[in-house]
């Protein structure tokens, strides 16, 4: 299936790895060009390096508000246009809904919601019809996950503002959409795992409460973002899917 992604053009932030990585791999091995960005000099440029003479990478953080208005430039600068943008940031700290402090919380409010509205309102500015804005969010949008408060916190209300934009963006034919990742195999995942002090026992505990039995991988979570933010789903908008492996007791 030809997705149509031939030399267009897109920003994945949080992109050195992880699933914004995943996303990027994805996204070039259909033909597109990539700006990838992170907060790390040297893992920006080894990423550009690997990802191919397609990608190019800028060091940036979200929380500056200068940020989207210079990677969309840089993107029009490197490869001649800006099509879409995939918005991915690491996961906020851990801990129970008593346990983060107020620093915590306004961290992971620059990060992941205010940085990622920044983000997606210079694109709707710039972008033409066709354009598309991907937010990459978690299954606690409508599942709350234990231990991660924060992130029960912000994530639905981030999905939220997604389907305002998507439902005011709708038309001038720029699309919008989520992706709840939940069991993935990134070391974020991993990470959490061996909180519990035994990261093989909570994995195996984990996959028998998914459907498929097991963790998805980053390639997969990186087809379906490709998939979305391709032309080839140009009649899917304001939707908030989950990559769970069926993980999600609702339907």
């Amino acid at each position: 299936m030809d997705l149509g992604m031939k030399d267009r053009v897109y920003v994945v932030t949080g992109a050195t790895r992880g699933l914004g990585r995943a996303s990027a791999e994805a996204l070039l091995a259909e033909g597109a060009k990539v700006l990838v960005t992170g907060r790390e000099e040297k893992t920006v440029a080894e990423a550009a390096a690997e990802l191919g003479p397609n990608a190019a990478g800028v060091v940036a953080d979200n929380t500056d508000p200068g940020t989207p208005e210079r990677l969309i430039a840089e993107a029009r600068a490197r490869f001649g246009g800006f099509d879409g943008i995939l918005v991915s940031v690491g996961g906020p700290a851990p801990g129970f809904a008593a346990d983060n402090t107020d620093e915590d919380w306004a961290a992971a409010f620059d990060t992941v919601f205010l940085g990622a509205v920044r983000l997606a309102r210079a694109a709707a500015a710039a972008l033409d019809e066709g354009g598309v804005i991907g937010f990459v969010l978690s299954a606690s949008v409508h599942e709350p996950i234990p231990g991660l408060a924060i992130s029960n916190g912000l994530r639905p209300g981030l999905a939220g503002f997604a389907k305002s934009l998507a439902n005011d963006l709708g038309p001038h034919g720029i699309r919008v959409i989520g992706l709840l990742p939940s069991r993935i195999d990134t070391d974020r995942v991993r990470f959490l795992d061996s909180l519990s002090g035994d990261a093989d026992a909570a994995r195996a505990a984990n996959e028998q409460e998914i459907p498929l039995r097991r963790y998805g991988t980053p390639e997969e979570f990186g087809r379906t973002a490709a998939f979305l933010l391709s032309p080839a789903a140009s009649y899917l908008t304001g939707l908030m899917i989950p990559v769970d492996g069926g993980a999600r007791a609702g339907f």
